[in-house]
C-alpha cells in the first residue's frame, strides 16, 4: 500500500512537471474584467486611438482619415454634449459600418462620482437606448467623463458588465495644448512595452486634422497597428451585446 501511494505521488509529480506552463501571451489577452480599471492595451505592438465627447460635426470626417489609412478607432460617446446624439444617426452609422468601435461616454458628462447608484444607471442605459436604437447593439465598454471613478462608479459599472477605460496618455486637447505639445507627448512615451491608449477629443478639429495624421504616420514609422480599445485588450468580438433593435420606433430625440 505504501509503495502504490508513493508510485502514485511520482506519477502525478510527473504530470505536472510534464504539462505545458500557461502561454503568458495568452493570459495577457485574456479579455479584461468588468468594473476594473483599463490604463493600457494588454499586449506590445498596437496603439488604440479613442476619442471622446462625440458625435460631432467632425465625426464623419475623423471616420474618413482612419479609414483611409486602414486604422480602427475607439468613440467614446455622450447622448447630449454636443448635441442630441440621434441629430448625427448618418455618422453614428458610417463609424459602426466601418468596424470602429462605438462605446459610452455617459447620457450628459456629468460627475459621475458624486452621483446615487441609480443616477449611474440612468447615465448608462440612456445611452444604451441610442445605441440600440441606432445600430442594434448595447456598447460594453464605457470612459467616466473627467476619469471618475470614485464613489458608486465602479461597483454600478461592474453589475452591468461594462469594461472601464481611462487612458496612460493625455494629450491635453482640451486643455487647449497644441498638436505639436500633444505630440511630444507620445515621442516622449515612446512605443516599447504594452501599447498606449490615449485620452483624446473628436470635437477639436486640430485632434482630427493634425493631431489623428501625425499619429497614423507615428505609428507606422514605430511599426504600431492602429486597432480598437477592445482589440488592444484581447477582446475582439467583445465590444456589444444584442438589443432590440430599435427599442422604440422614431423618429428619436434626446
Amino acid at each position: 500500500m505504501l509503495a502504490e501511494t508513493f508510485i502514485s505521488a511520482a506519477l502525478l509529480a510527473t504530470t505536472a512537471l510534464a504539462a505545458p506552463a500557461p502561454n503568458p501571451i495568452h493570459l495577457m489577452t485574456r479579455a479584461p474584467n468588468p468594473g476594473i480599471v483599463i490604463t493600457k492595451c494588454a499586449q506590445p505592438g498596437m496603439l488604440a486611438l479613442a476619442y471622446d465627447d462625440g458625435p460631432y460635426q467632425y465625426t464623419s470626417r475623423l471616420v474618413d482619415i482612419l479609414d483611409a489609412a486602414g486604422a480602427k478607432a475607439t468613440f467614446f460617446w455622450t447622448g447630449t454634449l454636443y448635441g442630441c446624439i440621434y441629430n448625427q444617426a448618418a455618422a453614428v452609422k458610417k463609424a459602426f459600418a466601418s468596424g470602429h468601435q462605438l462605446a459610452s461616454h455617459t447620457w450628459t458628462h456629468s460627475h459621475m462620482s458624486s452621483m446615487s447608484a441609480s443616477q449611474i444607471t440612468t447615465e448608462m442605459t440612456k445611452v444604451e437606448t441610442a445605441f440600440a436604437n441606432l445600430i442594434g447593439k448595447k456598447p460594453l465598454y464605457m470612459r467616466p467623463p473627467y476619469l471618475e471613478t470614485g464613489g458608486q462608479v465602479l461597483p454600478v459599472l461592474k453589475s452591468m458588465n461594462y469594461k472601464v477605460i481611462t487612458d496612460d496618455i493625455d494629450t491635453g486637447d482640451w486643455n487647449n495644448q497644441t498638436p505639436a505639445q500633444s505630440e511630444a507627448k507620445f515621442t516622449q512615451a515612446g512605443a516599447g512595452g504594452n501599447g498606449h491608449i490615449p485620452l483624446m477629443h473628436e470635437v477639436y478639429s486640430t485632434t482630427v486634422n493634425t493631431l489623428t495624421p501625425w499619429l497614423i504616420n507615428w505609428a507606422k514609422q514605430n511599426g504600431l497597428r492602429l486597432v480598437t480599445v477592445a482589440e488592444c485588450l484581447g477582446d475582439k468580438g467583445g465590444e456589444y451585446q444584442s438589443a432590440s433593435f430599435p427599442v422604440q420606433p422614431g423618429p428619436f430625440s434626446c
